[in-house]
Order: structure tokens, then C-alpha cells, then sequence
């Protein structure tokens, strides 16, 4: 435990759960419609309204073997060539296995996928597939189906909710076990203010932090609320300087910042090229797969191209799809643009690589337990170690479905564990049941106190935001240096001691914004410090002061962890392979013998 917590008033009010989950996105409704159908009390905390989370605004699908002639060991292959080493081989097998049938529950959840003239579910391809096997609804307007049907399965099954709500930090027990969370819950709703969710399981599903950057295309919610809560509560994260940057991000001049519109890699999926201003198709040549290449690959491209030639965008042309099949397939993208002013049934779109996925997070084994006991993490708030240093397109939807199951038979005592571990948590459930039966007459009860010796977190203003977004951009955005890191992590380094000063800003008073800079100011001196150590060139982490792939000395992971005085300390695997989240215990992700002769080892594209 560090000891630290965010600058807020003491709960002043209490509920009872079994397992509390923060967050409504794919990875937060799955594992709490499990945990309600297991028969645990419990409640799902999301910052805005349910559906208003990051999966709504996924367009091209969810990847998975669905199609005639795919096979699970093919996924398994084009994950790992995308994660270029650093994939856990044991992760990506328990996802592209069991992947499929999570999808085919989605199904059954209510979920509507496009389907083909034969009735069977449409297919298409992204980047780095070698196979059709996305799977997409509504054209362009997957994530939207998905959460329409997991928002309704939760209100069928009438599973309490506190919407508008944000999670602020880890409650815990005196040897550090999780005991709940406290929230601020925004004006709306039964409850109002400061309270707390006490239950001695958390999952986190916060979604991301692109909001660390100037342009990304998250929503303005995605702070890294949960991954900022983890570190404060003593848990190691990883992979946090693996931010993928999606190459076709709809380009709205060089000052535009903010949640920017996605061009899906769906597009060219179905034949779309990316061309600079002469018309030159300049990924041709640069990989095997063109366009299709790994996200990594062609954000790279696209930017080597326009520092080549002095320009801030490039374009992708898809006139030659005419407009019904823009209409009928890309109605979102469509509809994007031409709010826009732009006419992709005429026109080439312009396009620039924008902040878009954490393929890291809160570190977590394959059962989603972080290195604190109770607490948990999943979809793009967790590092599973399925996305390695880039991620394959369309993973992470069913990254989310997939770990959320498991998480929920974890949380429930449906694991293979031993049998005294089930007893003793099912013993744990009968005496929560008891607890809460007898506080059912109050079921608001007295305020949870701080526990002794927690320090505060001084708190920056709403304005800082802005200034961090354009610290991360300038130092820590596509392209990176040691230079730009180190005058990033200085600048960083004077906010916070700025904000900790006696004649610091006195405007900075406890409440969402202030709370959200202050989340977004720790995540990113992580980040920071640990694209600082990496001195080499992986995936979607490039130094052009290391432009090199150095397997021999970073075909390894980077853990960090938060001290007491808020400094981030960064650690090194002895190779590829996590260490287990419990000390002790045997690591249930070791790195095989057929990973280590895989084609991931071979260089990367130039």
C-alpha cells in the first residue's frame, strides 16, 4: 500500500455488495451480468450514463475464428506477430480459444451482428489479419450493438447501478485487502456527493487514458481513473508506454484536440489505400500485408511520409467503393466526414495517426487479480499480457469479453482451485449475505472512515489538463526521444510540485475536473518514466533515438509501481514472462519454448 489517496470530502454514505464493478463497457457489463448470474449482490459504478463508455464508440468489430477455414491457432499467430515479442503466449492462447464461444454468448445476450446472404455472420479483415474474421453490426456501428445489448441484460436483470459517478480510490483492510471503493457521484441518482461501495471484490473496467494526449479518439471520460486508483493502492502496472496510435483517425487541422472521429481500419479492410497527396500508395513495399499491416507499422509509415514531405496529414482513398457501399457498410465513418465537410464517395479523406489504445495497464494474471488482494482489472484498463507492444486490431472487444468471464469464475469460487479455497469463499459469501440481510433496514450507513495515515493527493486545477495533454503530445506522443521524454517528465515533474506548494493554485478544490487532472497528471508521469527506461524501438513505442528492435536486452516487460511520495519506480522482467501477481505462487503464464521460435522474433518492418 502507498499510503496515498485523492484530496475528497469523507464518504458520507455506504452500501453494501459482494463485488462492485467500475465501469459499463464490454469488459464491465459481461463481468457483471456473470457475477449477478453466479448469485452475488452486485452494483455497477459507471462515470456517465451506462452506455456512454468507450465500447460504444468501437466501429470495425470483434475479432475471433468464426469463419469456414479459420482456426483459433491462426488468430493465436497474427496476435503474436502484431505484439512483436512481447504477447504472453498463454494469454492470447485462453483468448483466441475461448473467444468464439464468448462471442456466440454475446449472441445470445441479445447481440445483432451483420450476417451474409447465407445467414451466416458477415466477416471482414483489419490490420495484420491474415484471415476474414471480424465480426461487425450495423455496418461500421459494432460497439454500439454491443453495448445497446449489454445495457439491456443489465436492466432486464435488474442489477443496481450508480450512473454519473466517478471512482476515486481503494478502500482497504489493515494487511491491504480490498474492501470497496469510494466514488463521487455527480448530481444524478439515488445517492449524491462523496460515498462509498463496500465490497470485498473491485473490478476495475475503467476503460483508457487517451485523454492523456491532445487528440486521441477516446471520449472525454477516459482519464485513467482506474489505472491512476490502482497505483495509488499499491498495484504494479505494465506496459503503460505501449500507447497505440491509430493510423486513420480523421484529420481536422494541425490545432484540433480533443476526441477526434475514427476512421475505421475496417475501411481498409475492404480495399482502401493510403496515398499522400500526389496519390502515391507509399505503403506499398513498406510490409507484405500493405495497408493491412499492424497498426504499429502503419502509423509509423504514415508519419515517416509526413515528415518526408513537410506535410501534417495523408489521405485514404476510397472512392472506388462508390456510394451504396458507403452507405450500406460505413454509414458512421460516412456520416463523420461529412459533418466535416469532406465526401469520401469524391474525395480522399485526410488522415493522421491520433492516440487510440493502451496495450498496457493494471498488471494482472490470467484470472484478472492484480498484485492487490480483491482487486481486479479488465478490458483496457488491465495488461493481461494478450496485446504484448502492439495490439491486433479488433482484439480488444473480445479481450474484454473473454477475461470478464473468467474474472466473474474467479470472483464466484468457480475456478479449479483447491477445494478449501472454494469452502473458505463460500464461506466469505454466506457471512457478506448475512450482513447485508441485517443491515437491510439502513441500507445507507455510516461513513467510511480514511485510514489512518493516508496522505492526500494535492489536487491540480481544471486547467491543467490542457497542459498535460500537450506535455504528452510534444514528449511522449508517436515519436519519442530520449530528449523529448526527459524534458516531458521535467515538466510533469514542476505540475505536481507546483500543485503541492503553499502559494500553489488555490483554485484546485476537491470535484471531478480537478480529480480527473490529477489522475491524468499520474498516469502519465508513468508512462513517462517507463518509455524513458525502454531504450529501444517495440511495436507502438518508437525512439527515434533507438530506432533499433534490441531482443537480447528488452524482450522483457517494464513493471511499475507508485511510492508513498508518488514516484514512479520501474522494474525490469527477467524475460517476456510475467512474474506471478501473488508471491509464492507459480506464474500461470509461462513463456513456451514454440514463443520463443515464433516469427515475432524476427525484425520488425522498416
Amino acid at each position: 500500500m502507498t499510503g496515498i489517496r485523492l484530496t475528497a470530502p469523507a464518504p458520507g454514505w455506504a452500501i453494501d455488495a459482494d463485488v462492485v464493478v467500475v465501469g459499463s463497457g464490454v469488459a464491465g457489463l459481461t463481468t457483471a451480468l456473470r457475477c449477478a448470474a453466479a448469485g452475488l449482490a452486485t452494483v455497477v459504478v459507471t462515470k456517465a450514463r451506462l452506455d456512454d463508455g468507450s465500447t460504444r464508440w468501437a466501429q470495425g468489430g470483434i475479432a475471433a475464428a468464426l469463419g469456414e477455414g479459420d482456426t483459433p491457432e491462426q488468430h493465436l499467430d497474427d496476435t503474436l506477430v502484431a505484439g512483436a515479442g512481447l504477447c504472453d503466449e498463454t494469454a492470447v492462447r485462453a483468448l483466441v480459444t475461448e473467444g468464439p464461444d464468448a462471442v456466440r454468448r454475446l449472441i445470445d445476450t441479445g447481440a445483432h451482428f451483420d450476417i451474409t446472404d447465407t445467414g451466416t455472420i458477415a466477416l471482414t479483415r483489419e490490420g495484420g489479419h491474415h484471415r476474414r474474421r471480424i465480426a461487425h453490426a450495423g455496418g461500421d456501428a459494432t460497439g454500439a450493438e454491443i453495448s445497446r445489448a449489454l445495457v439491456g441484460a443489465v436492466r432486464s436483470a435488474a442489477l443496481r447501478t450508480i450512473e454519473n459517478a466517478l471512482v476515486l480510490d481503494l478502500l482497504t483492510d489493515a494487511e491491504g485487502r480490498t474492501e470497496g471503493v469510494t466514488l463521487h457521484v455527480m448530481g444524478e441518482g439515488q445517492h449524491d456527493g462523496v460515498g462509498a461501495v463496500r465490497a470485498p471484490a473491485v473490478v476495475l473496467a475503467t476503460g483508457g487514458m487517451g485523454q492523456v494526449f491532445s487528440a486521441t479518439t477516446n471520449p472525454p471520460v477516459s482519464t485513467g481513473d482506474g489505472v491512476a486508483l490502482a497505483l495509488r493502492a499499491g498495484a504494479e502496472v505494465s506496459d503503460l508506454e505501449f500507447v497505440q496510435f491509430h493510423p486513420t483517425v480523421l484529420f481536422l487541422g494541425a490545432d484540433s484536440e480533443g476526441q477526434q472521429p475514427l476512421v475505421s481500419e475496417a475501411v481498409r479492410g475492404e480495399g482502401a489505400h493510403l496515398v499522400d497527396a500526389s496519390g502515391t500508395r507509399f505503403m506499398l513495399g513498406q510490409h507484405e500485408l500493405a495497408e493491412l499491416a499492424p497498426r504499429d507499422i502503419v502509423a509509423k509509415a504514415i508519419t515517416r511520409q509526413m515528415l518526408l514531405t513537410g506535410t501534417d496529414h495523408m489521405y485514404l482513398d476510397a472512392r472506388h467503393f462508390g456510394a451504396a457501399m458507403w452507405e450500406q457498410r460505413f454509414p458512421t465513418v460516412l456520416a463523420a466526414c461529412r459533418a466535416h465537410g469532406i465526401d469520401p464517395v469524391t474525395q480522399p479523406i485526410p488522415v493522421a495517426p491520433a492516440a487510440h489504445h493502451a496495450s498496457g495497464g493494471v498488471r494482472t494474471d490470467l484470472r484478472g487479480r492484480t498484485t492487490v488482494p480483491g482487486l481486479y482489472a479488465c478490458g483496457e484498463a488491465a495488461c493481461t499480457g494478450v496485446h504484448g507492444a502492439n495490439r491486433l486490431a479488433s482484439n480488444s472487444l473480445l479481450e474484454g469479453l473473454v477475461f470478464a468471464e473468467r474474472i466473474a469464475e474467479e470472483i464466484a469460487g468457480a475456478t479449479d482451485g483447491p477445494a478449501a479455497s472454494r469452502t473458505a469463499r463460500a464461506a466469505s459469501r454466506t457471512a457478506r449475505a448475512a450482513s447485508r440481510t441485517a443491515r437491510a433496514a439502513d441500507p445507507v450507513t455510516a461513513p467510511v472512515k480514511d485510514p489512518a495515515g493516508a496522505e492526500t493527493v494535492p489536487l491540480l486545477t481544471a486547467e491543467s489538463r490542457t497542459t498535460i495533454q500537450r506535455i504528452m503530445t510534444r514528449g511522449a506522443g508517436v515519436i519519442r526521444s530520449a530528449d523529448s521524454l526527459a524534458t516531458a517528465a521535467g515538466e510533469l515533474d514542476a505540475l505536481q510540485r507546483a500543485a503541492a506548494e503553499d502559494d500553489g493554485p488555490k483554485d484546485a478544490v476537491p470535484g471531478v475536473e480537478a480529480w480527473e487532472a490529477t489522475n491524468l497528471l499520474l498516469v502519465s508521469r508513468v508512462l513517462v518514466a517507463a518509455a524513458r527506461e525502454r531504450e529501444e524501438t517495440r511495436g507502438c513505442h518508437w525512439r527515434e533515438d533507438r530506432p533499433d528492435r534490441d531482443d537480447a536486452a528488452w524482450r522483457r516487460h517494464l513493471v511499475v509501481r507508485v511510492t508513498s511520495d508518488r514516484r514512479p519506480v520501474v522494474r525490469t522482467t527477467d524475460s517476456a514472462a510475467f512474474p506471478p501477481v501473488r508471491p509464492g505462487e507459480p506464474a500461470d503464464s509461462p513463456l513456451s519454448d514454440s514463443l520463443r521460435n515464433h516469427p515475432a522474433d524476427a525484425p520488425e518492418e522498416p
